[in-house]
């Protein structure tokens, strides 16, 4: 089992900067992959970034150049970094990590508006 606590999230205006924050907890050696997935209202969930434990990282077009996935081994840590923030950023974010079966953190909310 995986737990993952998830912060970060809030209010940013246009142009702004967040950094969300998932802290992993349980069977962590396990973890191959972790990331954030984000669901804006009436979409689907899709896939923003993800860290893989090659040292691979992955991200959607839509946030390349503007957003950074990046993992501390020590605090078992991943983050997202996230500048210049746009209206379309607004969702729901999720931490995930895959080991055999794939966990779930429980969302945090980012609103991107003036």
């Amino acid at each position: 089992q995986v737990q993952l606590v998830e912060s970060g999230g809030g209010l940013v205006q246009p142009g702004g900067s967040l950094r969300l924050s998932c802290a992993a907890s349980g069977s962590i050696w396990s973890i191959y992959t972790m990331g954030w997935y984000r669901q804006a209202p009436g979409k689907q969930r899709e896939l923003v970034a993800e860290w893989i434990s090659s040292g691979t990282t992955n991200y959607a077009d839509s946030v390349k150049g503007r957003f950074t996935i990046s993992r501390d081994n020590a605090k078992n840590t991943v983050y997202l970094q996230m500048n210049s923030l746009k209206s379309e950023d607004t969702a729901v974010y999720y931490c995930t990590a895959a080991t055999i079966r794939r966990y779930w953190g429980q969302g945090t909310q980012v609103t991107v508006s003036s």
